[in-house]
């Protein structure tokens, strides 16, 4: 599944990045990488941009960049630190 394609308030796990290689690397450098757990706070009313958390970070995507991010969904078991939902 792809980041673009989850919802507001859905949390997931980065399994792959599949984004051309100037993207993937700015991705990547701002810690977003395999195994990353994060959750989906916003996204515009068409659909662009997506804004999301994780690691302590506030970060909006444009959708053709999340399109690149290969997710897997987690339960609400899983809980990312330092964010209270």
């Amino acid at each position: 599944m792809r980041l673009s394609e989850l919802k507001v308030g859905d949390k997931a796990e980065v399994t792959a990045l599949k984004a051309e290689r100037v993207i993937r690397r700015r991705i990547m450098d701002m810690g977003l990488i395999k195994g990353t757990q994060l959750k989906v706070l916003r996204v515009a009313p068409l659909g662009d941009p997506i804004e999301i958390f994780f690691k302590g970070l506030y970060l909006a995507m444009r959708k053709s960049e999340a399109d690149g991010v290969m997710v897997c969904k987690v339960g609400d078991a899983v809980s990312l630190s330092g964010f209270n939902a």
